[in-house]
């Protein structure tokens, strides 16, 4: 996957798409109730700890990303060096999963927090989740150990520059 991605901050007018994305089966089995995301998403928007982006391809938005100070949330992720921070994303659009965008959009936000200066990525997917999985350690995580999240058990996985 050569593309370039965009990460658009996101803004209160993006909450409608976001609604749509995430009434998708593909997004709902692993974020859950659509309602209860959407009130949560856009209470974030008003969090000093969480950065949200919509991800765009060329010009077609079609995933959702956020970036979050560890220090902000109780995360069960142990001791982490200062300035970690954590992602959680998904793809949107139906049409653009299973074609190497997520490992690929992944890699490149991350390349360009490190360029920043960040000390450590980590982000907790479900262990069930293959295809997340997958396109984190495409994106060059590694399986770090189970951690225990208000969500439930999940697999901390971690990268560093």
């Amino acid at each position: 996957m050569t593309a370039t991605y965009t990460f658009r901050p996101m803004t209160a007018a993006d909450l409608p798409l976001i609604r749509r994305w995430l009434g998708e089966a593909h997004v709902r089995e692993w974020w859950g109730d659509p309602d209860e995301q959407l009130a949560l998403v856009g209470v974030d928007l008003i969090e000093p700890a969480m950065d949200q982006f919509i991800v765009l391809a060329g010009d077609k938005p079609f995933g959702y990303l956020q970036c979050y100070r560890l220090t902000a949330w109780n995360s069960g992720f142990g001791p982490q060096p200062e300035g970690t921070r954590g992602i959680d994303q998904f793809i949107g659009e139906g049409d653009m999963i299973a074609h190497g965008h997520g490992s690929a959009f992944i890699r490149q936000f991350v390349d360009e927090q490190f360029r920043s200066g960040l000390p450590r990525m980590v982000t907790d997917p479900d262990p069930l989740n293959a295809r997340a999985l997958r396109a984190y350690e495409k994106a060059g995580f590694i399986r770090d150990r189970m951690v225990e999240t208000p969500d439930g058990p999940a697999l901390l996985m971690v990268r560093e520059p």
